[in-house]
């Protein structure tokens, strides 16, 4: 039996049992030498430290006792048996590298059987969707130790990368975007205008230059677009001015949050900051929050959360200011028809944002896009324009983020997906396989004919068995496979078979060509 069986059977007897729970405060004295007695130093230790005045209480269940703040449930009875011990894992006395490391064992509870089995399902599900496993399985990227942080992207997930990008540069261009790109380093003197070397350094990466100017790699972009607004005196007339760009930053996050795709060092955040006069904010808002619904259901999200965050308690600027900002994004979200939950304290240190929440096909929710109103930056940075009465006055500068990050992006839509990605997203769209070797020209041209009709296709005149081919690329996830023999090669047809599908659909080249074209096409939504 096995360590977790022999202690969740434990369990179920002391569950079976019955015992009641009950709550004593303890003399801290006592409760030292208690614990100290029964070789607990960690808890007598840890209640020495609890502050004078603070109650100090333990709970009784049978001949157990243990030092807890509470509350807990009458008896070990009401407790149920859907339980589950997950994992044991080490950790470090009060998080310290330099204490004892201690055993941790992990386990879950439901109110029923029902509620933990889904869950259980979920968590098997999620592991196999994976996209650090799937990424492997399909050949889209690798993180290694010679690069921690960042991602080596290989052909396939560089496609898919670019498939994206392409589409968001769509999107953009419709939506009135003017894309820049700005330098990777910028000098201290910048971020500390700006606000972030303050609230920001320690997850910056620093360097110095041969002349002993301190560099910063930039975490993000917005300073950076600042400087592209401030180059020249602009005139109301330029605004709103919506700058884009999918820039490259990097955040000097601690080792062990890395995760995957989700939390890298090194990122393309797909950025845009608008400037505009106080009167535009409400209008570009509501255009933003438009697009990024719109977005987010091409990409196959529909079930979207708003979150409102209002201000942190490390921030820049007055209290005035803040009140400004905050009414005016919430008028904007409002007048928008939307509904918002609140997210108190979580706004950027700059100003009050909008957090866009996807709901994946395992229900989890992801945060990827933001709305940031900001009345602070630009005045730290000097931005002005000229206005209607020939005053100088500072711009409005709404921060804009739709997929968040593009490798964080795509490794949601890789779990969103389990790797089946929709036919416009996959790297690899169609395969032509041949069944015998004599109709192998004929599959070549078959590929020819896609690849001109724009399709990203592979083709598979190998000597394997047809069996073999398909089992092959539907591990490899490919949405078509167009089969051909010696009776296609003769009717200039083919087979075509969907990925998961059993049947196969006998199409003359052209209007499967035709019809695969059009179904690669991206509709954009409204």
């Amino acid at each position: 039996m096995s360590w977790r069986r022999k202690i969740e059977a434990r369990m179920r007897e002391i569950v079976r049992r019955d015992e009641k729970i009950t709550r004593e405060v303890w003399d801290r004295d006592a409760a030292i030498t208690f614990f100290d007695g029964i070789g607990e130093r960690y808890k007598a230790e840890y209640i020495g430290e609890i502050p004078e005045g603070e109650e100090i209480s333990l709970y009784r269940q049978g001949d157990f006792v243990d030092l807890c703040v509470g509350p807990h449930l009458p008896s070990t009875g009401y407790l149920g048996e859907a339980f589950k011990l997950m994992n044991v894992a080490g950790a470090y006395w009060r998080g310290d590298p330099k204490n004892p490391q201690l055993q941790r064992i992990y386990g879950t509870a439901f109110g029923s059987q029902k509620e933990l089995d889904q869950y259980l399902f979920q968590l098997e599900e999620a592991e196999r969707r994976d996209h650090r496993r799937l990424g492997r399985e399909l050949d889209l990227f690798h993180l290694g130790e010679e690069a921690v942080g960042s991602v080596f992207w290989h052909p396939k997930g560089w496609t898919l990368y670019r498939t994206i990008e392409a589409y968001m540069r769509g999107r953009l261009d419709a939506a009135g975007y003017q894309e820049v790109r700005g330098p990777l380093l910028l000098d201290r003197s910048l971020w500390e205008a700006s606000g972030h070397w303050e609230n920001f350094r320690e997850n910056m990466f620093i360097a110095e230059s041969r002349d002993e100017r301190v560099l910063a790699v930039k975490p993000m972009n917005c300073p950076g677009h600042v400087l592209i607004f401030s180059n020249r005196l602009r005139s109301y007339r330029e605004l709103p001015l919506r700058l884009a760009e999918f820039g490259s930053c990097h955040r000097n996050e601690p080792s062990g949050a890395l995760h995957g795709l989700m939390r890298v060092r090194g990122f393309i955040q797909d950025d845009a900051h608008i400037f505009c006069t106080e009167d535009q904010v409400t209008g570009e808002a509501i255009a933003c929050c438009k697009l990024l619904l719109s977005i987010y259901r091409d990409f196959g999200f529909e079930d979207v959360e708003i979150k409102f965050a209002d201000r942190p308690t490390v921030r820049v600027g007055s209290d005035a200011v803040w009140d400004r900002a905050e009414h005016d994004l919430k008028a904007a979200v409002e007048t928008a028809g939307l509904t918002y939950t609140l997210n108190p304290g979580e706004g950027a240190f700059y100003g009050p944002k909008l957090e866009f929440h996807l709901r994946d096909a395992l229900g989890r929710q992801w945060q990827c896009g933001t709305v940031q109103l900001d009345f602070n930056m630009p005045g730290r940075l000097g931005a002005v324009y000229v206005g209607e009465d020939g005053a100088r006055h500072t711009p409005v500068m709404l921060h804009r983020a739709i997929l968040g990050s593009m490798e964080r992006f795509i490794a949601i839509l890789t779990e969103h997906y389990a790797g089946r990605f929709p036919l416009w997203l996959a790297p690899v769209q169609v395969v032509v396989a041949s069944i015998t070797s004599e109709a192998a020209d004929y599959a070549a041209e078959v590929a020819r004919e896609c690849g001109a009709a724009g399709l990203r296709v592979e083709l598979d005149a190998s000597n394997e068995k047809i069996t073999y081919k398909v089992r092959e690329h539907s591990l490899a996830k490919v949405p078509i496979m167009l089969v051909v023999g010696r009776r296609e090669a003769a009717n200039r047809s083919v087979a075509l078979r969907r990925l998961g599908g059993k049947e196969q659909e006998a199409l003359a080249l052209g209007e499967a060509v035709a019809r695969l074209k059009e179904e690669a096409a991206v509709a954009w939504s409204s």
